[in-house]
């Protein structure tokens, strides 16, 4: 079996969490340049996270990008990894980090309910049926398009792909980790990467770290944890993926793409089925920002007025859940005239920050000791142990706009 080709020479994206991004395969090249992939540069990072946090404004593009790096770096400089793949192994890995958001939509996880599939199985549709890039992978080996999406839907026939881009310790979280903690200013999100890969083994077909390598995972822990706290779940960020939702739920109730100068884009999203790939392709951040606007000027009050609330930063009141106050507020809204279909949300969030392994969900995080036993993170961290064994967090949140 012939190689894959290689670049005439290794090609360079300056980053600012990884220095450079490195491509030295043809194929990968290819894949960034594809209509697709640039697709991303036009998709927020972060969803509504900007509204808290003014810098974050990275792209789905860049995130995607630094999986890969992360993946190529761990098949090429963690010696164990690197001798238990083959080329097609290493080459279906990296390209599977560097697609494995290409099914993105807009506004990062609020689009998903609007969209009725999850980005993930917009990912394998898009890798598997896209003339441009299966294609692209096709012509460079058989039936390379299925293997990359294998990957993403934790089916590839080696279980250690699938672990690296998609695992309790993984490329994309580790990538996401450092590039929404740079980018919003947040350095508790920060936490030792190179540590973490020159730790890091292969033993009984398992990802592993090894023992000297605890503390660094247990500071990817907490920064994850923080990182949740302080930026995923922020509640500002939470009011305005909730009005996200409304807003769209007003577009499919009234079929607004009706409406006089409101882009065609919004009619498949009036009709409740998942959508074709030519109709999912325009619905970018700045299409949308764009149907808002027109939104925002049509003669649909309750569009009109969402609209305007998201493109000029009015978002919804929160406070805790309960159900008197929440009576409460139902009651006022509709005594102001608010339909408490689209003005109101509640919005209930939990996390542990770490997992331990129960023979289902995600793979665990596993220590490989000094006398060469693999064990689960929690028995071998007693700072994990603790997280793992306290009550799990939750904050039960409902959003309505201000009133008098």
């Amino acid at each position: 079996m012939s190689g894959f080709v290689r670049t005439a020479e290794t090609k360079v994206l300056r980053d600012p969490v990884h220095g450079y991004i490195h491509v030295d395969y043809q194929i990968v090249w290819d894949c960034i340049n594809s209509q697709w992939f640039q697709r991303l540069r036009r998709i927020r990072q972060l969803g509504g996270a900007y509204m808290v946090y003014h810098t974050a404004e990275h792209s789905r593009f860049s995130h995607s990008l630094g999986v890969y790096e992360v993946v190529r770096r761990m098949v090429s400089e963690v010696p164990d990894i690197a001798h238990a793949l083959n080329e097609k192994e290493k080459v279906t890995v990296m390209l599977a980090g560097l697609l494995h958001d290409i099914g993105h939509g807009p506004y990062s996880h609020a689009f998903e309910p609007v969209s009725a599939l999850s980005h993930e199985e917009y990912s394998c549709r898009i890798i598997e049926e896209d003339p441009q890039l299966s294609g692209l992978l096709n012509r460079c080996r058989r039936g390379l398009a299925k293997e990359v999406a294998d990957v993403i839907r934790h089916q590839s026939a080696n279980p250690l792909l699938t672990q690296l881009i998609s695992g309790q310790l993984d490329a994309d979280r580790m990538d996401y980790l450092l590039r929404d903690a740079y980018f919003t200013g947040t350095k508790y999100g920060e936490f030792d990467l190179e540590r973490i890969l020159r730790t890091m083994r292969v033993a009984d077909g398992k990802i592993v770290v090894k023992q000297s390598g605890v503390q660094a995972v247990e500071n990817y822990i907490m920064a994850r944890y923080h990182m949740y706290w302080q930026v995923y779940y922020h509640p500002v960020a939470r009011s305005y993926e909730c009005m996200l939702s409304s807003l769209f739920l007003r577009i499919r109730d009234q079929k607004l793409h009706h409406e006089p100068g409101i882009v065609p884009l919004f009619e498949p999203l009036t009709e409740h089925r998942s959508l074709s790939l030519e109709e999912y392709f325009p619905l970018d951040e700045n299409a949308c920002g764009y149907g808002f606007a027109c939104l925002k000027n049509g003669s649909d009050p309750v569009a009109a007025d969402l609209a305007g609330r998201l493109l000029d930063r009015r978002l919804f009141e929160y406070q805790d859940r309960d159900p008197q106050s929440e009576r409460q507020i139902r009651r006022k809204l509709k005594e102001n005239g608010w339909d408490p279909r689209y003005y109101f949300c509640t919005d209930d969030v939990h996390q542990n920050p770490y997992t331990p392994y129960k023979g289902l969900g995600e793979e665990a995080i596993w220590i490989l000791t000094d006398s060469g036993k693999i064990r689960e993170l929690s028995n071998a961290s007693v700072i994990v142990k603790s997280l793992t064994h306290g009550e799990s967090r939750s904050d039960n949140k409902v959003f309505y706009p201000k009133m008098q």
